[in-house]
């Protein structure tokens, strides 16, 4: 009889070591490395296998079909709804709303005539019909069930699909890392019973052609918890964002085999659950006021949705030591950069003064072409003017200053002049080639800025603002 094999993985990168130690080497990780008990391998029967058939990059393949949730904002990340036959993983944070954006997903599929199943491994059935109580979400079929074992539910799947019930739709598994498979001995949530419950509902899903949802926990990093490798297993990953001092969430695709990544979807928490925002854009200037310096509105892309946001910026007095540089919802390496940039080529300073930058809404931007608005904010507020509240900024700024033209330009003139404003900060047009220029939607006015320089000489030729607290930045902060 072959013996078990004993091998020791990470349980924070699944890396394999073939002995233990204090320190993973791959990811760096301290105390992760923990023994795992695998059946030895059988003899590889290498003659035994079918020929493939071979072919050609030509022909033609018609698009997956989909079935859409329901939820607008939900269907917009997935590319237009739910693709049978593929395997969905969400993540997010502890109590950000991805149980309660499952179960209003699975009961608008409900009402709609599909038949889903939602399994969860963290509460119980009665925690689940209170929710959905909460929710007003009673009236829908959705069949529920709390189990942890993986041949349970395979098992009962296998039943379901056979039953009066019809076919199943959707399955929702809440949540992996709770999943375990009774061939192996290690602790629910382990790399290896991670790996191997998605793999086993996964190769169900694919083979019974339902759509699979499975729940996954985030890391404090931010990641996802458990096996990078799971990410490849998936057709698509799918993150639910946002502070919980918010009421904004937001779900950003950061894979899709079936549509496109980058896209959001935005989503309010209420005291009924998740409600969808058909217009973020109203809703994240909803509480700006136009008259404080140091802001400035940001014509950001998130996918293929412009979506316009308020970028904030604080000068505080740093009398002596090393001034501090905070940042939330953008990147802190850009910022520094930035901020070498507008000393070096504006002649801005600012190393008596602590920087700190907000992104309001709780939103997260990754574009560059938020370094214009970054720039604008800081000017403001080291000038003590504010921006001009019917101007939106946009563009890139580069190491020697130069401001350059970013992605989808008309389409962020066309969510400016929607929302009112009448002007628009952008990188300076170029002419020439295959390049056509950019036009401006009626009523909104171009302001092109060619380098940071030009940015800075508007708060430079504007009147002083009055004059603030004692210790404040002015325009002496302009040189």
């Amino acid at each position: 009889m072959a013996k078990s094999a004993a091998r020791f993985v990470c349980q924070s990168c699944g890396a394999v070591h073939a002995k233990w130690s204090g320190r993973c080497e791959a990811c760096g990780a301290w105390n992760s490395i923990v023994e795992e008990v695998q059946p030895a391998a059988q003899v590889r029967a290498v003659a035994t296998g079918r020929k493939l058939a071979l072919v050609g990059l030509e022909g033609e393949a018609d698009p997956p079909p989909r079935r859409p949730l329901g939820l607008a904002e939900l269907d917009r990340v997935l590319g237009g709804g739910l693709v049978p036959a593929s395997a969905i993983l969400v993540g997010g944070d502890p109590g950000i709303g991805k149980s309660t954006l499952m179960l209003q997903a699975a009961a608008s599929l409900a009402r709609g005539g599909g038949r889903a199943i939602y399994i969860s491994g963290e509460e119980s059935v009665d925690q689940l019909r209170m929710r959905a109580r909460r929710l007003g979400l009673t009236d829908a079929a959705v069949e529920l069930a709390a189990a942890t074992g993986v041949q349970d539910i395979l098992a009962t799947l296998a039943a379901a699909g056979r039953g009066p019930g019809g076919a199943v739709s959707l399955l929702v598994i809440d949540s992996i890392q709770t999943m375990a498979h009774e061939a192996l001995d290690s602790a629910p949530g382990s790399v290896a019973q991670v790996r191997a419950s998605a793999l086993e509902l996964i190769r169900l899903a694919k083979s019974e052609g339902f759509a699979l949802v499975l729940v996954g926990h985030v890391t404090k990093e931010g990641a996802l918890a458990g096996p990078r490798v799971m990410e490849h297993m998936v057709d698509a990953v799918l993150y639910f964002e946002g502070e919980r001092g918010h009421q904004f969430r937001i779900l950003r695709a950061v894979k899709n085999r079936f549509g496109a990544t980058d896209e959001i979807g935005v989503f309010e928490m209420t005291e009924q659950g998740l409600a969808e925002v058909a217009n973020p854009s109203a809703l994240f200037l909803a509480e700006r006021r136009g008259n404080i310096a140091g802001s400035a509105v940001f014509a950001g892309l998130e996918g293929t949705r412009p979506v316009l946001m308020e970028i904030q910026a604080l000068l505080s007095p740093n009398a002596g030591g090393s001034p501090r540089r905070s940042v939330l919802g953008w990147d802190g390496g850009r910022l520094g950069m930035l901020l070498a940039v507008l000393e070096s080529r504006g002649g801005l300073r600012l190393s008596q003064h602590d920087v700190y930058l907000n992104v309001a809404g709780g939103l997260r931007i990754t574009e560059p072409a938020a370094d214009l608005a970054v720039a604008a904010a800081i000017a403001s507020a080291a000038a003590g003017q504010p921006t001009d509240p019917s101007l939106a900024f946009f563009g890139e700024i580069g190491l020697s200053g130069e401001v350059r033209q970013v992605a989808q330009a008309e389409a962020r003139l066309k969510e400016m002049a929607k929302l009112g404003f009448t002007a628009a900060a952008m990188p300076r047009r170029l002419g020439g080639g295959s390049r056509r220029p950019v036009a401006a939607p009626p009523g909104l006015a171009l302001v092109e800025i060619g380098h940071v320089s030009d940015l800075l000489g508007r708060f430079r030729d504007r009147p002083a603002a009055a004059p603030g607290r004692k210790g404040e930045p002015a325009l002496e902060g302009l040189e």
